[in-house]
């Protein structure tokens, strides 16, 4: 096994049991301790991880993303919950933007029984994903792809955006606030969401509960911009209130 997959491996166990201890990676994987230390190092020095006596534990900063290939793992359930919802939102026909998260895909797989939708997108995997449907208008950003996120980026994504005006935009994000709004991780994704908010007569935010109460470094939009929040959890009485006084339906 290489040492990246090793290192992939490891994130995993750490977005699921939060901590890892040395000593049982070892055994895990068949190699020693002084190996895993230095996966560890490396984590840490990439800022996915924060080194502990005897493992590591998760770092959560909001501002930090785990690879694509890490996060599309985490809360797999809760992404098909909210896609399958996401599913009942989406009409035949309908013209829609989504975004290059994780919880996008999940959601591009549970609209393939839908009939002449055009898709607009700039997740290289959603391309993939959806290139063997039939009767679809599915449409690249074109762009720069952002190594490690299988999604592209740059002024090219926000003139092709430009151009185009859909229905519905499904995205997620980082994090949410009543204050300061909706929030990402990266300056060059908020930038292609905003381009998509701004050519969409609707905005769905696709979101599971550990993103409410959460801020991110790069603004995207205030929560006004919302149209429909659709989760994987009841979010708490604040937050119904809060959509309830805007205006927008939350559906869990």
């Amino acid at each position: 096994m290489l040492a990246v997959e090793r290192r992939n491996i490891i994130l995993e166990k750490l977005q699921e049991d939060k901590r890892v201890v040395v000593s049982e990676l070892s055994r895990y994987f068949s190699v020693s301790e002084e190996t895993i230390r230095r996966d560890l190092e490396k984590l840490h020095k990439d800022g996915l991880a924060i080194k502990s006596y005897g493992g590591a534990i998760l770092n959560e900063d909001t501002n930090i993303d785990m690879p694509f290939n890490v996060r599309k793992k985490h809360n797999i359930t809760g992404k098909q919950k909210i896609a399958e919802m996401i599913s009942g939102l989406i009409n035949d026909g309908d013209h829609i933007a989504l975004d290059g998260s994780t919880t996008a895909v999940f959601i591009a797989k549970a609209i393939k029984e839908k009939e002449n939708l055009t898709v607009v997108t700039n997740s290289v995997e959603i391309l993939v994903e959806l290139s063997d449907v039939a009767g679809w208008n599915v449409i690249s950003t074109g762009g720069t792809i952002k190594e490690g996120y299988l999604a592209l980026v740059g002024p090219r994504v926000l003139e092709v955006l430009a151009s185009y005006n859909v229905d519905k935009a499904v995205l997620s994000c980082k994090g949410l606030d009543m204050e300061k709004g909706i929030t990402d991780a990266n300056e060059l994704f908020s930038q292609v969401k905003q381009g998509m908010i701004r050519s969409a007569g609707q905005l769905i935010l696709a979101v599971d509960h550990s993103k409410f109460n959460k801020t991110a470094f790069s603004k995207i939009s205030d929560m006004k911009s919302a149209d429909i929040v659709v989760t994987d959890e009841k979010p708490d009485e604040g937050w119904l209130d809060f959509f309830a006084a805007h205006g927008i339906q939350c559906i869990y």
